[in-house]
């Protein structure tokens, strides 16, 4: 069986041996496999994510010179179940997966792991309890984007964000766009995408941002200037001694209206997604975010970074970080997707084949040009367009 492998920073087209399901598993016909923001960082940084991977409790895949075959956002066609493996998914089936192989007594993230190879290759398996029919007529290409589109919808729900909140994304690459793809979706009517790259902020307004910004022009921040958001200390002190003032020119108690003013009207503030993951971003956001902004890091920094709390403090900011997805908010991606709720068909760029994941690769490295890049392990095509 033919699979892509990365060793020691390099990846290559090898012969690998045919993957055998065990109970429980389903053996699987890789249709097609996007490739993640992850595998561009693994890839350069798998030493430095090892460590970092150990402190949080997965110790499945430590340094550069362990094998590695990529490959966790993907549909397949299953060929055929391990032995005692109870499944309605018969062969034949297009499915998505969760992608979670349980090894012995450990679960490792397939396609993450020295031990588990995900789907850069022809065959890989997968866990049945995880695997998902796709559903109501769904091309499996479009449904490999499921995966993508889970973390994004985990971020999203992480983010709490209502249709009347103004959301700003930082970074329109492929976990910003589909974000925004989700944002749409939700009904949300203001969303901001900033980009340095004029193409991806192209990709942005399809996907669903009512207004791109280049931030070398001008702030997503201060363009919200009129939006009714606290700004600063100033805007703060002038609101809350101001408001006092006019509820005391009134012939009733202050308080009961004060509270009730919280209620009804509470603390506009906009929901910021950081999908760059570089060091610098969160503290820039940090900076220039409005009074009670909620932040939600979704940007994966593969860097020490520095930020200054008390900036945060001060402005009384909500920082979340946001990883993965669970399953459930797996399937409803992959409905999204099917009922037509969600098109995240702008995210893909090119499709390659095997012989074509190195040169998708360098694509994906230079700012601006792609998005998703799906690899087709049947497809001949070793260039990107």
């Amino acid at each position: 069986m033919k699979a892509v492998v990365c060793k020691d920073k390099v990846l290559s087209v090898a012969e690998r041996p045919e993957p055998v399901p065990a109970k429980g598993q389903l053996l699987v016909k890789v249709i097609r496999c996007g490739i993640c923001g992850s595998d561009l960082h693994v890839r350069q940084h798998c030493d430095h994510w090892g460590k970092l991977m150990v402190r949080s409790g997965y110790t499945a895949l430590q340094s550069s010179s362990q094998e590695v075959v990529f490959g966790h956002e993907f549909s397949a066609e299953v060929l055929d179940t391990g032995p005692r493996t109870r499944t309605s998914l018969k062969p034949g089936t297009p499915i998505v997966a969760v992608p979670m192989l349980r090894r012995g007594k450990e679960i490792d993230l397939v396609g993450l792991s020295a031990y588990t190879p995900g789907a850069y290759a022809e065959r890989t398996l997968v866990e049945a309890s995880l695997a998902m029919a796709i559903p109501n007529g769904l091309s499996p290409v479009d449904a490999a984007l499921t995966e993508p589109l889970a973390v994004a919808w985990h971020a999203v729900l992480r983010g709490e964000v209502k249709s009347s909140d103004v959301a700003i994304v930082i970074g329109c690459g492929p976990v910003g766009l589909a974000i925004i793809c989700l944002l749409k979706a939700r009904g949300v009517r203001e969303i901001v995408a900033s980009d340095f790259s004029p193409v991806r902020r192209a990709m942005a307004e399809r996907c669903g941002a009512t207004r791109i910004i280049d931030p070398s022009q001008e702030s997503p921040f201060t363009s919200r200037r009129k939006s009714g958001f606290i700004h600063d200390a100033q805007d703060l002190f002038e609101l809350a001694v101001g408001t006092k003032e006019k509820l005391d020119l009134l012939p009733v108690p202050w308080w009961p209206l004060w509270a009730a003013g919280e209620r009804i009207v509470g603390r506009k503030h906009p929901v910021v997604f950081e999908c760059v993951g570089a060091p610098g971003i969160l503290q820039s956001i940090i900076d220039g975010a409005p009074m009670f902004t909620r932040v939600v890091v979704v940007g994966v920094c593969m860097q020490p970074d520095t930020i200054e709390p008390a900036v945060g403090i001060n402005k009384e900011l909500d920082i979340r970080f946001a990883l993965g997805y669970t399953p459930l908010e797996f399937r409803q991606a992959l409905h999204m997707l099917a009922e037509g709720e969600v098109d995240a068909s702008p995210l893909v760029t090119a499709t390659v084949g095997l012989g074509g994941v190195d040169a998708a690769f360098t694509a994906l490295g230079q700012a601006g040009g792609h998005a998703k890049i799906l690899i087709d392990p049947a497809s001949a095509v070793s260039e990107v367009a």
